[in-house]
């Protein structure tokens, strides 16, 4: 399942580039996320960062391990989780297209157990909906981030 969402910005690539991968204090900027707890910090660049990052979902906490695979500096970060038989890929880009900033959220759901492949199905239909509109709201949350500084 592959579920994407994009945003205007009114800022300068560099600044939204620092609001998102400003991942130790993401809690406090995205509204959705309620803990953040930096495991590994590379010696320089994004790259090999971890972190388990805490949202509410459905009413309860739900702890995932994330980490950075791939970045580029202000253009794009790519991260990996795994959990419960699904392998979660996210990529966060900036572009730029008539003088405006677009900052775009990717997100990539693969089942790699036989049970997560069984639950893929209704997931598709049920959940694609819900992951859209929490990566709207993390957009969002980050774009008044950036157009408040």
């Amino acid at each position: 399942m592959i579920v994407e969402a994009a945003v205007t910005i009114q800022g300068s690539q560099a600044a939204i580039w620092n609001v998102i991968t400003n991942i130790e204090n993401a809690s406090e900027i995205i509204s959705g996320i309620e803990k953040i707890e930096v495991l590994e910090k590379p010696a320089s660049g994004l790259v090999g960062l971890r972190w388990r990052e805490t949202r509410i979902l459905f009413g309860k906490p739900a702890t995932v391990e994330k980490w950075i695979t791939e970045a580029i500096d202000n253009e794009f970060y790519k991260t990996r989780a795994e959990d419960g038989g699904f392998v979660f890929l996210t990529t966060k880009s900036i572009s730029q297209s008539n003088g405006s900033m677009t900052l775009a959220e990717s997100h990539q759901s693969t089942p790699q157990s036989n049970f997560a492949k069984l639950m893929s199905v209704p997931m598709r239909l049920l959940f694609k909906g819900v992951v859209k509109k929490a990566l709207l709201k993390d957009l969002k949350d980050i774009k008044s981030a950036v157009e408040q500084k």
